[in-house]
This record gives structure tokens, C-alpha cells and sequence, in this order.
């Protein structure tokens, strides 16, 4: 499965629609503006939210929570023994898994990993818009609403760690 995310419209309060590779609209990022903290709902065709993405509060660094029906589902951070600043860990809510994401990150070049194998490739070389990337899902048996939850967390927590999104 390959989206397509047009990457000029992240940010606080901003909605836009992710794509399939047909241009079928298949999910909907709605952030929320009027919040206290960094808020976003990704939501189905129908409107239905699959997963909130929120930031968490009073953390000695940057964190992401990813939630879906209210229950937690992962935590997202840059990892913090990294020689590589575009290096974040995805801890689930499971306890035992780990999933890597690493590359450069503000390019919208890198990966997300599971024990080595690749889960997804999010990177912009397949589209000739600038700005535009793809996030290509490799394995059939993973959550595609997670993976986009977290690579809307990693571009976010990258942009605030560089300073570039408030």
C-alpha cells in the first residue's frame, strides 16, 4: 500500500486528506487548534477516528502519545543514546514491542523498522511535486493507521527539535 502525503499542510489546526497511489482519499489528519497541547485525529472515509495523536505533557523530552479508543497504543520519541539526531524509538503500548525509525527525517527520507525487517519507506523520490512524500507499507499484515500516526509524530517531533514548527 502506498499514501500519498502533501507535506506543506503539517502543522497545528491544519486538516488535509492522505491519498492512496489511485488518488482515492483514504484517511483524514484533522489537527486540533483550540487545545492546549499539540493535538491530531486520524480519521477514516466515514469520519470515524481511528487513532488521536497527542503531545505529551510534562516529559523531560519531546513525546508523542499515539491512542486509539482511548487506550493507549504507542509512545514516540527521539531514541536518547542516538549518534544520529533523525534516529526515534515507537515503544508500544504492549510492553515488548519496539518498532525503529530512522533516516533523515526533515527530508522525508527514512524508515520504520521492526527488528531489522522493514515495515514501511516514507520518502519523497517518487513524486515530482514538491511538496509531497509517500509512505509505501511494505508488509500486508501491519496497521497502516499506526504507521501514518507515526510518521506524523516523528516529522513533528523532527520540526520541533529543529525549531521550525511551534
Amino acid at each position: 500500500m502506498r499514501l500519498l502525503v502533501r507535506d506543506r499542510l503539517f502543522g497545528i489546526g491544519d486538516d488535509y486528506w492522505i491519498e492512496d497511489d489511485q488518488g482515492r482519499k483514504v484517511f483524514f489528519v484533522d489537527g486540533k487548534a483550540m487545545r492546549l497541547r499539540e493535538t491530531f485525529e486520524l480519521k477514516d472515509m466515514q469520519g470515524r477516528v481511528l487513532i488521536d495523536i497527542r503531545a505529551k505533557m510534562l516529559a523531560l523530552r519531546d513525546t508523542m502519545l499515539i491512542e486509539r479508543e482511548g487506550e493507549p497504543l504507542a509512545t514516540v520519541k527521539r531514541k536518547r543514546l542516538s549518534l544520529l539526531r533523525n534516529h526515534y524509538r515507537v515503544a508500544l503500548a504492549d510492553g515488548s514491542t519496539e518498532l525503529d525509525v530512522s533516516g533523515k527525517i526533515l527530508d522525508r527520507e527514512f524508515a520504520i523498522e521492526y527488528e531489522g525487517e522493514l515495515l514501511a519507506d516514507i520518502s519523497r523520490r517518487w513524486f515530482r511535486v514538491r511538496d509531497t512524500y509517500g509512505l509505501q507499507i511494505v508488509r500486508e499484515d501491519v496497521d497502516p493507521a499506526l504507521l501514518l500516526a507515526v510518521t506524523i509524530c516523528v516529522i513533528r517531533l523532527a520540526e520541533k527539535e529543529r525549531g521550525g514548527a511551534d
